[in-house]
């Protein structure tokens, strides 16, 4: 097992910390984050063999402790009267929280559905790159190998699949007030 994470923190250890670091903007701060992301990673060695996407998981223990820690700076500076100084408002608002209200869910719901049925509207090939990146999750190395082609053509595929996706949303006058163009 310890083999497995050490094979793990190799494979993975430059992006966690280019996340953390984006997250904070600060190297100290990125680097106390990236620790308590490890911490959080052997304490939790039981899961690793039970997950299917490693990068996606380690993604979300991050954004995860990113966000406790945040939550926990600002009922402290409460209390202090300050606000963290590295707070970076544009990021915070990507990172998912779990609490979500009932409107935001129906709205979910509904633009999932929206999304899901104009992209039958799309080719074969594309709804089934576009589901494997976003909906099952795998990565372009997985989607190259699933449907035997290069990463650039994934790539290319992905692009001209959002595009036509874009232009197949826009172009649905009843959905003018739901689709920024």
């Amino acid at each position: 097992m310890i083999s497995c994470l050490n094979g793990i923190y190799e494979e993975y250890n430059r992006y966690i910390y280019h996340l953390c670091l984006k997250l904070t903007r600060n190297t100290a701060e990125a680097e106390d984050l990236m620790q308590e992301v490890w911490v959080k990673v052997v304490r939790n060695e039981e899961q690793v063999q039970k997950v299917d996407h490693v990068k996606a998981w380690l993604t979300t223990i991050t954004m995860n402790t990113f966000r406790d820690r945040y939550r926990k700076n600002v009922r402290r500076s409460k209390y202090m009267m300050s606000q963290p100084e590295t707070l970076d408002v544009p990021i915070l608002d990507l990172v998912p929280s779990n609490d979500i209200s009932t409107e935001e869910k129906v709205e979910k719901d509904v633009v999932t559905k929206i999304v899901q049925e104009k992209m039958h509207e799309l080719d074969a090939i594309y709804q089934k790159t576009l589901w494997y990146f976003y909906v099952d999750q795998y990565s372009l190395i997985e989607i190259s190998t699933l449907m035997k082609v290069s990463i650039g053509t994934v790539k290319s595929r992905l692009f001209r699949a959002k595009a036509r996706l874009k232009e197949i949303l826009l172009s649905d006058s009843s959905l003018k007030d739901v689709v920024m163009a």
